[in-house]
């Protein structure tokens, strides 16, 4: 087990790592679109890339949300084949929110052995996420047009 000051200075050498690897800049919370944005999330178990969809009106939620699941099959069949969608996800925080998922296994970041595989997989599936955001975007975003 680690001091929360030793967990720091890894998260902070695994994040510098990262950009060094892949120095590009990530879509991340810049989607135009507010309380939709795309996270990286690693800890001792796990990493994943994912889409959080978390308007506080349920309806925006709702309505960005159908509009990835109507987008579905090609999500799955020309970017991420396995993607997770959960309309209502539950937050630790007790928050619902939508999100749309890829994760891998057996990774940590507390073992350097396994960051080379995790930059790998942000880089390929972040990169596709990104892809398959930008070229549905102007879909996505507008609200009057329903799914």
């Amino acid at each position: 087990m680690y001091s929360k000051e030793e967990a720091q200075k890894i998260k902070r050498q695994f994040w510098i790592a990262f950009a060094v690897a892949y120095p590009r800049k990530w879509m991340l919370y810049e989607t135009k679109i507010k309380d939709v944005s795309f996270k990286f999330f690693v800890d001792n178990k796990k990493a994943q890339v994912m889409l959080d969809i978390e308007p506080k009106e349920e309806e925006k939620r709702k309505i960005y949300f159908e509009k990835i699941e109507s987008l579905q099959s090609i999500l799955l069949e020309d970017h991420l084949p396995e993607a997770i969608l959960e309309r209502n996800f539950h937050l630790e925080t007790g928050k619902t929110i939508s999100r749309v998922w890829v994760e891998i296994d057996n990774v940590s970041i507390n073992n350097q052995k396994t960051w080379e595989t995790i930059f790998a997989f942000f880089n390929e599936k972040m990169s596709a996420f990104e892809y398959f955001f930008l070229e549905y975007e102007d879909y996505i975003k507008d609200l009057e047009t329903n799914t």
